[in-house]
């Protein structure tokens, strides 16, 4: 599990268009890692899109935003080219970041129990270490919440 103050794991995952990124290669940027459940559904879609609309602001505070979920490269893509969405979406098929990053959680829907992504969005500073830790994501209002949180 990811603590507030540690160091970030470390981690090289393709993006949509099959580019590798790691950890390091933001060394000297602030890094919104958003972790969400799955490509082309209602709160992903106004996750990923709101993230979006606010991309020049992030850009401009020298921050760098990546999604991440376990969805494959080609579902990515096809998310990504749908909506615009102009920064990385990251792949994680092994889930191993995912569950590095403590992400990985037995969820509950509608009486069933199953494993997925618990939306969680984390800010790393620019010497790569956690920031700050937003758990069960709210999507509503929290890419206000992120930028606040990096001021």
């Amino acid at each position: 599990m990811i603590e507030e103050g540690k160091k970030a794991p470390t981690f090289k995952l393709s993006d949509q268009n099959g580019k590798v990124h790691s950890l390091k290669d933001y060394l000297g940027k602030k890094v919104v890692l958003y972790f969400y459940p799955k490509d082309n559904t209602p709160g992903c879609t106004t996750e990923a899109c709101s993230f979006r609309d606010e991309f020049p602001t992030f850009k401009k505070n020298n921050t760098v935003i990546l999604g991440v979920s376990a969805d494959p490269v080609k579902s990515h893509k096809n998310f990504s080219d749908k909506f615009g969405l102009p920064f990385p979406l990251l792949s994680d098929v092994s889930k191993e970041m995912i569950e590095n990053y403590g992400v990985w959680k037995e969820k509950s829907m509608y009486g069933k129990k199953y494993e997925g992504i618990e939306r969680t969005t984390v800010i790393i500073d620019e010497m790569g270490a956690v920031k700050k830790i937003f758990s069960k994501v709210k999507v509503k209002e929290h890419t206000e919440e992120v930028l606040k949180a990096l001021k």
